[in-house]
Parts: C-alpha cells; structure tokens; sequence
C-alpha cells in the first residue's frame, strides 16, 4: 500500500466489500451464524496473511495488512461511534413487560455481576501472567477484569430466538447486556484514571464517579427518550420519524460525552422507550415497520462489521508463544469468574425469583466477549502493560466468539432436553 493513502471512506468501503464477500462465502458455504462465520473468516484471512510473508520471504503483505489496520481507530470506531447503534438498535427489540419481570436480575448482573468478575479475573490475571513469565501490577489486572467482564448479547441473541428459552429469560440476557457494557465502561474508566494517576483507589471516589456517569446516563437516556415520544405521537410520517430516532442516537451519544456521562447506558434506556412506548403508542403500522426494519438493517451491518474487524485484528497480535500462552489460560479463569459472577447472585434471589433451569447455562456459557472490550484494550495508553492486555483479550474473545458462540445453542436444547426429562422422571413417581 506504499505510496496510496488510505481515506476513512476508502476504510470503510475496503470493509464493506471484505463483510460482503466474505458474508456470502459463509452464507453460501459454511452457513454458521453470521457473526461467528465473519470471525473465522477474518481470522483464517488474517493468519493466511502471516502465513503468505512466512512463505515468499519477500512478501510485504503481512505489513501492509498491519499498517491498515492499524489505521483503524477500533477504539473510536466503536466508542464513539457504532457502540451508539448497535445498543439503541439492540434496545428496541426487548420486550419492556419481559424485562419488568426480570428487573432485578439484570439489575444485581450487570452491576455487582460485572464488580465480582472484574475482582476475580483482576487477581487472577495477576496470577496467571506470573505463570507465562510476566509480572503484571495489580491495578493493570484489575484493569482487565473490567473490560473482559461486559458481556455481548449480539451472536447469542440470534441462537436463542431459535430455541425453547423462556421469553423472561431472554429479557434478561439482553437487559443484563445492554446494561453491563455501559457499567463495564464505567468501571473501566475508573480504574484506568487510577492506573495513571499512580494513585490508590478510593472507594468513594469510585463509587461517586460510578454514580455521576451512570446515573447521568440514565437520566438523559430518559430525557431524550420521553422528548422523542412526544414528537413521534405528534406526527405521523415515517421518514421523520426514522430521522427522528437517528437524532435521539447521534445527537444524544454526542451530548452524553460532553457531559462526561455514560453514552451506552443513555443510549440502552432510550431505545427501551422507543421500543417499547413509542413503538406500542406513538407510531402508525407503517411507521413501525420502516423503523424496526431500518434499525434491524443498520444492526446486522455493523455487527458484520465489528466481527470482520475482530478477526482481521489476529494480524496485529504479535507471535510470542508466552503471550498466546497468557491468553489460553485466561480463558478458564473468565468463565469461573463468570460462574460466580451469575450463581452467586442468582442463588441469593432463587427465595424470591427463579429464571428457570436454563439460566445458569445460558448466562455463563452464552456471556459472550464482543467488540466492546477489543475496543477499550486496543484504546489503552502505550504502557508496557499494554501488549499483554490486548493479546489475552484477543484471545479470550475469539474463544467466546467461536467457541462459546458455536456451541450454546446445542448446550440450551441439551440443557432443556434434560430439564424435561428429570421432570417427566419426577412426575412418573
């Protein structure tokens, strides 16, 4: 690519075309589930790639892949950028009265789920890096713990829809989602200010920040949600009112930043109004069928994108066997943060709700890692912490991606299957 600049236009046509051609082969040939099928493929391209310059010594191809994506600003393509669409969109689609219902399970998840699987994959982060020969200080392993904890709810949402779980149940995993990626972020940034201040954490001072930008974000998610409404039951005009619910995104993740508040906790509460209020009472059934179609569109386009992006990034992670290794035992600490992460809480509120005998399954082995924590890894200062972060995050997501993704609709049905089986067992006696 010497001598050829590369615009953000040009990025991003480069991409489209990549997701296309790439979204039809696996349509075509592999037929996995599109996100799962899109991170394989750039992941096989990208070690292709690798595999091409290892091959013909003379080859510069490796480097010019590198090079443009490296000109990638994943961080901010996604923070400040598709993260806005993807949870608005993501919002729309769940059921409010489901969600109700499962309030505080999603609630108890994606706050106290989210602080003890960040103080568990913290301290034993820092463990496991001793193990692969690297001495890693506590505040950067808690750094990880915070953003490998928010869970995805993109590849696993799809499979669900296609199996036997209880619609309250899907709420949930979509409520706990859509809300642990803003206080993910939230956590994040905290423990980020203390890593580079030097300064020990104060929990007060933690808990204030926590509270301005989350609370902050769920008030002007509110605000912009409710004003919305108001004009889309005003009217009756489906190109307005689409333009109307781009402005509410665009306009309100813009605001949330100059305020300094939480962009993807505004962004999930005001699509939960748009989806629900405004969808049940402010629209025509023309009007509702454009929107949901356009935000289902815009949804599968980006999510094509972030997974294409997610397997291209394998070419910037660098060959060190101690590194792969860091990141393959990563994983298993992950899900047993994850495990403690769901049942502690869960078996605290079973004498007052139960999500049924699918939960813990579909919870642990469906909290699939996504884009959001490649992007907050890949957004972290040049630290020498930094390269062993970013490669243990690459692989844990491709791990959960692939691995997790593929498999957890076949782990529901099984689950279920032997649900109904103990059941019919017990109803026989």
């Amino acid at each position: 690519m010497d001598g050829l600049a590369i615009t953000p236009f040009d990025a991003a046509a480069i991409l489209i075309v990549l997701a296309a051609a790439l979204g039809y082969a696996n349509h075509r040939f592999l037929r996995l589930p599109t996100s799962i099928g899109l991170t394989v493929m750039g992941a096989i391209a990208s070690l292709l790639v690798v595999g091409l310059d290892r091959v013909l010594p003379g080859s510069s191809v490796a480097g010019d892949i590198v090079a443009f994506i490296a000109g990638i600003d994943f961080h901010s393509a996604l923070m400040d950028g598709m993260l806005s669409f993807l949870l608005f969109a993501g919002a729309l689609h769940v059921d409010w009265s489901e969600m109700r219902r499962g309030r505080w399970p999603i609630l108890v998840l994606s706050t106290i789920g989210v602080l003890i699987s960040t103080i568990i994959v913290g301290v034993g982060f820092q463990f496991v890096a001793g193990l692969a020969g690297f001495a890693i200080p506590l505040i950067w392993c808690l750094l990880f713990g915070a953003l490998i904890s928010p869970t995805d709810p993109v590849a696993v949402m799809g499979i669900m829809r296609e199996t036997d779980v209880p619609p309250m149940l899907q709420a949930t995993v979509a409520g706990e989602s859509l809300f642990n990626d803003g206080v993910g972020v939230v956590v994040f940034a905290i423990i980020l200010s203390a890593a580079m201040s030097g300064e020990a954490l104060s929990l007060s001072q933690g808990l204030s920040m926590f509270a301005l930008e989350a609370g902050g974000g769920i008030l002007l998610g509110l605000v912009t949600g409710w004003v919305a409404f108001r004009a889309m039951r005003s009217i009756d005009d489906y190109k307005t009112e689409v333009m109307i619910s781009l402005a509410v995104v665009m306009g309100g993740y813009a605001l949330a930043s100059q305020l300094h508040i939480s962009g993807p906790v505004a962004m999930a509460v005001a699509g939960l109004i748009i989806g629900n209020h405004g969808v049940a009472h402010a629209m025509s059934d023309v009007t509702r069928d454009y929107l949901l179609k356009f935000w289902g569109l815009i949804d599968d386009i980006l999510n094509a994108l972030l997974f294409l992006l997610i397997g291209l990034e394998v070419v910037t992670i660098p060959s060190d066997a101690r590194l792969i290794l860091l990141g393959l035992l990563t994983i298993p600490l992950i899900l047993v943060a994850r495990g403690a992460a769901v049942l502690l809480p869960l078996t605290a509120m079973r004498p007052f709700l139960s999500l049924g005998r699918l939960a813990p399954i579909t919870l642990i082995w469906g909290g699939l890692r996504g884009g959001i924590s490649i992007a907050l890894a890949l957004g972290l200062p040049d630290t020498p912490e930094r390269p062993y972060i970013l490669a243990a995050t690459y692989i844990a997501v491709l791990f959960s991606v692939i691995v997790q993704g593929g498999t957890i609709g076949r782990a529901i049905k099984r689950r279920g299957t032997a649900a109904e089986l103990a059941s019919s067992a017990q109803t026989g006696r």
